[in-house]
């Protein structure tokens, strides 16, 4: 896969929150007992299979484009060590690969150390598990397990704006990826106003 520069913007993508193959593209929130963490759930269809979609996201030449990771090691087992610089802002993340089943399941924990926009860190996990489809496609599951109920707020729309990133990697390896700030601006409008909170 070709590195790109993952700022540049494209038209490509489903606008934020627009119906797609498999229905609304909008991520859901559930505040875990007793309200300091929350769980995040994405579901989306990729006219890709497995193995591409795998591609993209368990493997750093995948992940440098739509999740812009830099300086990545990734272990390729359950107990490996994961590390990577993401996001826009350049977060740094460590943690243990959770579960490693290609083309099938990818977990791992997302340790942040405290930032202004998280003062007390994070200790969080992510989570993908990718069905094939009869037409040749992938049905995945994003998945992000105990985040903070502040961090949340905002994570829903950016993750959102990833994923749009995502498919249209996928859609078209040498094209510009849509700008994540504007596809965060755009999701962000289709959330309720509580993702909109400090």
């Amino acid at each position: 896969m070709s590195r790109r520069d993952p700022r540049a913007s494209s038209t490509a993508g489903q606008a934020a929150g627009e119906a797609g193959p498999a229905g609304d593209e909008r991520g859901s929130l559930a505040i875990d007992p007793p309200g300091a963490h929350a769980t995040l759930t994405f579901h989306r269809t990729y006219a890709h299979p497995p193995a591409c979609v795998w591609d993209a996201i368990a493997t750093p030449d995948g992940l440098a484009g739509w999740l812009f990771a830099t300086d990545v090691t990734l272990e390729a087992r359950v107990g490996g060590a994961i590390a990577m610089t993401s996001g826009p802002t350049g977060y740094r993340s460590t943690g243990t690969v959770l579960a490693w089943d290609p083309p099938r399941a990818f977990a791992y924990e997302w340790n942040v150390a405290p930032v202004a926009e998280m003062p007390r860190g994070e200790r969080a996990s992510f989570h993908y598990a990718l069905a094939a489809r009869a037409d040749g496609g992938t049905d995945l599951a994003v998945v992000v397990r105990r985040i903070s109920t502040p961090t949340a707020r905002g994570m829903l729309p950016g993750v959102h704006a990833f994923l749009d990133r995502l498919a249209a990697q996928l859609d078209a390896p040498d094209a510009p990826l849509p700008d994540w700030f504007e596809r965060f601006a755009a999701a962000r409008a289709a959330y309720p106003a509580w993702s909109h909170g400090a």
